[in-house]
């Protein structure tokens, strides 16, 4: 017979774990299935290894620039090795403590591939690790996350061509690199590449790099990209790269016609894709859409009765802190409790490029395009005593609000 519970998770990154300890402690009776050790993308091949690799682009940049300081430092040299080393050192205690807190609160844990076997009677079956063990619940939570998209051409091919996840591993710079793809990822990447010794060329096949971004902001972190030697090519299309020895020579084409760029590396970073694949959904009552993302309501409700979905493998914004927020809404919509759907359109984005990027609401636009009577403000850094202190003084703030209203 299956091993029952109140609620069965499948997949223990920031969606999955976080449903599980909310639910943990309103008192249900919680199974987590984690196919490889619980903290997702998020944790293993994302932010916080990007941001541990970033940290140590800030260390170089400050200790290259501080004779501005006075401070004479010599000539600082990086050991990639070194910065890897700390980086998993960071990982894994934060993994530890998230499987510590899973424990502490008497969430079952199984290692093993979980998929949905019965959406009607809300069985999950649980294969590798110590054999197949059949689970069951009175509601199932799929949080199996995403996957780094690729484009057609460019298949994953290290050194050469390379995803998020190879990026976080390299073990060296490699002296010319094209990033595919200008959004958060991209340019957090370019950002790093060229603070530790890249020749950086960006490429994004929309008007903008940073799409979601105000115009003002992401043309203010173009401009500082430029000062740095970074190569930004926007509304393009990638037509495919050809192989000369240990080069990479990528094609495209541009308002200028065609070009090419010459380079050791080429790092896709085109977004990230549901792993709704696989999981028992083929032939099931949930509905996925075109894009393999699973259809919610505003409580992250499938289309079957009992079952959840959340985190990068619906069609929100692929966030860890979204991830949290969705977790709470299901399991209090499970235990019957007054939910409040997530405002999407409020969530806070982040950006760890330098200059770093930051914002939340409705561009100047987005604000004009929905009809609202738009005011805005702008003041650079450039006059902003601790920004010329620290001695960055590219960007600026940017508030967006209604004429006589709310902030936007």
């Amino acid at each position: 017979m299956p091993e029952h519970h109140d609620v069965v998770v499948i997949g223990g990154g920031p969606g999955g774990y976080a449903a599980a300890l909310y639910g943990a402690a309103a008192g249900l009776d919680i199974a987590l299935v984690e196919e490889d050790r619980v903290g997702g993308t998020c944790l293993h091949r994302g932010c916080i290894p990007a941001k541990e690799l970033l940290q140590t682009a800030e260390v170089l940049r400050t200790v290259s620039n501080a004779k501005e300081f006075g401070v004479d430092a010599g000539t600082p040299g990086l050991d990639l090795g070194v910065s890897q080393q700390r980086k998993q050192a960071v990982v894994d205690r934060l993994a530890k403590g998230v499987e510590g807190l899973l424990k502490g609160r008497k969430v079952t844990v199984l290692s093993g591939r979980g998929e949905l076997a019965d959406a009607g009677s809300l069985t999950v079956r649980v294969s590798g690790g110590d054999g197949e063990t059949q689970l069951e619940g009175d509601a199932v939570i799929l949080a199996t996350g995403s996957a780094p998209r690729t484009i057609p051409g460019f298949d994953f091919n290290p050194p050469y061509v390379l995803s998020s996840d190879h990026v976080l591993a390299l073990d060296e710079v490699p002296p010319r690199a094209a990033i595919i793809g200008g959004g958060a990822i991209g340019c957090e990447f370019a950002s790093f590449l060229a603070d530790v010794g890249s020749e950086v060329t960006v490429l994004e096949a929309l008007p903008q790099i940073l799409t979601g971004v105000d115009t003002d902001c992401a043309t203010a972190a173009v401009r500082a990209f430029g000062k740095r030697g970074i190569a930004v090519h926007t509304d393009i299309r990638i037509e495919g790269y050809d192989r000369n020895g240990s080069e990479v020579i990528v094609r495209y084409t541009g308002a200028d016609g065609e070009a090419t760029a010459s380079v050791d590396t080429v790092v896709v970073s085109v977004g990230r894709a549901p792993r709704s694949a696989g999981i028992g959904l083929e032939g099931s009552p949930v509905a996925i859409d075109s894009r393999g993302f699973v259809e919610v309501d505003p409580y992250l409700r499938t289309t079957a009765d009992g079952v959840f979905a959340l985190g990068d493998l619906v069609a929100t914004p692929q966030l860890a802190h979204v991830a949290f927020a969705e977790a709470i809404v299901a399991v209090k919509t499970i235990l019957g409790e007054h939910a409040v759907p997530i405002d999407y359109s409020k969530v806070p984005v982040g950006i760890y490029c330098h200059p770093e990027v930051a914002f939340a609401g409705l561009t100047e636009q987005q604000a004009r395009d929905a009809g609202y009577d738009v005011v805005t403000a702008k003041h650079s850094f450039a006059g902003n005593g601790r920004a010329l202190i620290i001695g960055e003084t590219d960007g600026l703030v940017k508030v967006v609000a209604e004429k006589d209203g709310p902030l936007l």
